[in-house]
């Protein structure tokens, strides 16, 4: 059996560089992924970008310390030390500015990181025979030089960043979300955003070796983003985000390595290709998703125009072709007839499709908000050849409280402009339903509930009470009591007569209807 070593490991894996880059990047990875999520909670992206620009200061500043006061060559931990104070004053700058002056953080994140930048690399070039910095390198990153210190110090603040996100998860939560409930519960919000920044400026620090300053912030930010469209649970949307930035790390080295190109720049692209990918196939949040969402999607108003087409043409059935024009396409027609007998509103037998008594009281409503929305538009003075038109607009807008206050404010009229009956609501013909006696209609009986003051000594609750009539002009109803004593009442006083559809006249109802 032969041996395993690393010769006989396939491609990259049997070259050692590869497979420090490769731990690098997962560690670095993983940790910018999940510090990504509560960056773009807190809307700190480009907190994360001034950051990484502001850190050639504090590297420079820290390989000067040790070049001219220690005289050995700066090494990892100490231009680490230095990019964390150059981060931190950056963010205290940006802090200062915006808090003392009528400039945003926005604009003061742009000016100190440019400034701060800027001093990094007058420095580099001013001290140039002391600080041996590659710009190009700082710039662009180089994953595959990664040494052994730079893994340490990669697995030393993954593992420190992680620790304090996972012991204090549900202070960064609920400071990512709602900062003023987490301080009214007595999470210290202002020491948590330094915690966070904290945080950030460890990985950036980190994630610019192996990527660079100008795709550190992809690194952070892109994973992130990736997750947030596939969940709103901020554990799984670390974990995914993890996950995207791990299998980014991995995928975007093997691409280097096969196209021998710059490992930071391929390691970005493949973030990329990901987060473009589930862009347009996220289950909820996905172009493509909801392009097909929109393409199945049936406005109501279509579905209801069938029910009242079948209301009016024929109750008892029709061929189905002939509500192809109410649905516009064959297509929409029966997906609309589909979703309607799913929600038993109709029924479908070979060629025909008619109501069932819930599509009937469906369609009924539609009516009775129909002519409501007539009359109230004859009432407002529009021109009476546009009245129909705007009434079939409106009268998908069925909000019980508009139409009881649209039926109030017209008097309850019994007809519509065109003289034909508006439909009472059947929601009156049900046990137990107390309503106005001014919603009554001529012939019908109802049993008094509740009785106002003024009409306390001529009428008694328990007591029938017969519609025989309204005046000409709608403005009196008359009554009849089970005395044979008349009873006539202008609309003020039978809205305060509070009924119950009396049971013999409930079934009458539901027998005409």
């Amino acid at each position: 059996m032969m041996p395993f070593t690393a010769d006989t490991l396939p491609g990259p894996l049997a070259q050692p560089f590869f497979i420090k880059a490769l731990i690098a990047s997962i560690l670095v990875a993983l940790v910018c992924g999940v510090t990504g999520c509560l960056v773009i909670l807190r809307k700190m992206s480009f907190l994360g970008d001034a950051i990484s620009h502001a850190m050639i200061a504090g590297v420079a500043a820290g390989y000067l310390t040790m070049k001219l006061i220690f005289g050995i060559e700066a090494h990892a931990p100490a231009m680490l030390f230095g990019a964390l104070i150059a981060a931190i004053l950056t963010v205290g700058l940006i802090h200062f500015v915006s808090s003392v002056s009528r400039i945003k953080d926005d604009t003061a994140i742009g000016i100190m990181y440019t400034g701060v930048f800027a001093l990094g690399v007058v420095m580099v070039s001013l001290f140039r025979e002391h600080i041996h910095i590659d710009l190009m390198h700082f710039i662009m990153g180089d994953v595959l030089a990664i040494s052994d210190g730079d893994i340490l110090l990669s697995a030393l603040v993954s593992a420190g960043v992680l620790t304090l996100i996972l012991l204090f998860f549900r202070h960064f939560q609920a400071a990512a979300f709602d900062p003023v409930m987490a301080a009214a519960i007595g999470i210290p919000v202002g020491l948590v955003h330094g915690a966070l920044t904290l945080c950030v400026s460890l990985v950036v620090v980190v994630g610019v070796g192996m990527v660079g300053v100008i795709l550190v912030v992809g690194l952070l930010i892109t994973p992130a983003a990736t997750a947030y469209l596939l969940t709103d649970r901020l554990d799984r949307m670390m974990l995914l985000s993890a996950l995207f930035a791990a299998s980014g790390a991995v995928c975007g080295l093997f691409l280097a390595y096969a196209l021998d190109v710059a490992g930071g720049g391929a390691i970005m692209l493949f973030l990329t290709f990901q987060f473009v990918l589930v862009l347009m196939v996220a289950p909820q949040h996905g172009i493509l998703t909801r392009y097909v969402q929109k393409l199945r999607h049936l406005p109501q108003d279509i579905t209801e125009d069938i029910l009242a087409d079948l209301f009016r043409k024929d109750p008892a059935g029709i061929a189905p072709a002939k509500l192809l024009n109410t649905a516009g396409s064959r297509v929409r027609l029966g997906r609309a007839l589909r979703l309607l007998e799913e929600e038993d509103l109709i029924r479908q037998d070979p060629g025909s499709v008619r109501l069932t008594e819930k599509g009937r009281k469906a369609a009924l409503k539609i009516r009775r908000s129909h002519r409501i929305w007539e009359s109230y538009l004859a009432h407002a003075g529009m021109d009476e050849e546009q009245i129909h038109p705007k009434a079939h607009e409106l009268e998908h807008m069925k909000d019980p409280e508009i139409l009881r206050r649209l039926d109030d404010l017209l008097g309850h009229p019994m007809t519509d402009p065109h003289g034909s009956e508006i439909p009472q609501d059947p929601c009156l013909h049900q046990a137990g339903t107390l309503f106005s006696a001014s919603l009554l209609r001529p012939g019908q009986k109802a049993i008094l509930r509740e009785i106002p003051p003024s009409l306390a000594h001529q009428l008694r609750p328990g007591e029938g009470l017969f519609l025989t009539s309204r005046d000409e002009m709608g403005e009196i109803w008359n009554f009849r009591l089970d005395n044979a004593a008349p009873l006539a009442l202008d609309h003020g006083m039978a809205d305060a007569l509070v009924v119950e559809m009396d049971a013999d006249t409930r079934r009458d109802c539901e027998n005409n209807f």
